[in-house]
């Protein structure tokens, strides 16, 4: 991957690792029963998970358009990133409903 290419893993990594940290914050106001600002949390998780997956749709997209992409440890370690956030996001997400329906 070149300098460019490298651009669009390292900001699903940022943007992934966002999400995950907003996602646990959240938690954590849910477990102290601040409802609203796990809620404001979540909303902040999941816009950064929008734009690390908006990063990785425009990988899939010059794939599909014949633009094979390079594989290196950066590459997948940034579908590590976005998807070990994705599965926290929903699962933080019903732990809090679980909080909040106790």
């Amino acid at each position: 991957m070149d300098d460019v290419n490298d651009l669009i893993p390292m900001t699903i990594i940022a943007n992934s690792g966002d999400a995950r940290s907003f996602a646990f914050q959240a938690l954590e106001e849910a477990k102290a029963g601040n409802f609203e600002a796990a809620e404001e949390l979540l909303a902040k998780s999941e816009a950064s998970a929008s734009l690390a997956h908006k990063a990785q749709t425009e990988l899939l997209f010059k794939e599909a358009n014949g633009e094979k992409q390079d594989i290196n440890v950066l590459l997948v370690h940034s579908q590590d990133h976005l998807m070990t956030s994705m599965l926290a996001y929903e699962l933080i997400k019903e732990i809090i409903l679980l909080y909040k329906n106790r």
